[in-house]
C-alpha cells in the first residue's frame, strides 16, 4: 500500500452542488431558494420557531440554577487503587494523594479534590489523603490497616490573584 494510492470507498463522498451558476444549470439565479421571502434571504436562522405560536423552550418552566460555588470532586473507588497498587502504577507504602494520583497518569482534568468510594475490596495498608470519603470507604480503609486524612479544598487563585501567587512562590 502507498500513500498516493489511498482512495475512499466508491460512492463515499458526493460532489457539492454548485449553485447560483447561470440558468442553464437549473439552480442558477435563486440558487434553489424560491422566490423573495425570509427564507431566500442570507443570516436567517428558523430553528425553533413554530409559525408564530409560541415556542417550546418558552412554553415550558424554568427550573433550577447553577451552584457557582459548587465542587466537582474526582471519584475513585477503593478497588481501584487496589487494581492500580497491583498493576505497580501506585506505591502502597507512600502516601496516595491527589498530586501522587496525577504523577501516575491516575487522575487528569480540573478537579476540586478526590473523594474515596467503597466499592471493591482493598487489601494493601494506604496512607490516603483526600478531599472526602464515604462511611464505607474509611472502613474498608481501616479495616486492611490503613489511614485516611480529610484534607481541607483550597480553591484555586483566578486572574490577578493567581499571577500574585505565582510571583510569590518564585
Amino acid at each position: 500500500m502507498e500513500l498516493n494510492k489511498i482512495s475512499d470507498n466508491p460512492g463515499a463522498t458526493k460532489n457539492r452542488k454548485r449553485v447560483g451558476r447561470g440558468i442553464g444549470s437549473g439552480t442558477g439565479k435563486t440558487a434553489g431558494r424560491g422566490v423573495k421571502g425570509q427564507k431566500s434571504r442570507s443570516g436567517v436562522s428558523l430553528v425553533g420557531f413554530e409559525g408564530g405560536q409560541m415556542p417550546l423552550y418558552r412554553r415550558l418552566p424554568k427550573r433550577g440554577f447553577t451552584n457557582i460555588f459548587a465542587k466537582t470532586y474526582a471519584e475513585f473507588n477503593v478497588g481501584d487503587l487496589q487494581i492500580a497498587i497491583d498493576a505497580k502504577r501506585l506505591d502502597a507504602k507512600g502516601v496516595v494523594s491527589e498530586a501522587t494520583l496525577r504523577e501516575q497518569g491516575l487522575l487528569k482534568g480540573r478537579y476540586d479534590g478526590i473523594r474515596i468510594l467503597a466499592r471493591g475490596e482493598v487489601k494493601a495498608k494506604l496512607n490516603i489523603e483526600a478531599a472526602g470519603a464515604s462511611k464505607a470507604a474509611v472502613e474498608a480503609i481501616e479495616k486492611a490497616g490503613g489511614k485516611i486524612t480529610i484534607v481541607e479544598v483550597k480553591p484555586a487563585p483566578i486572574g490577578k490573584a493567581a499571577a500574585a501567587a505565582a510571583a510569590a512562590d518564585k
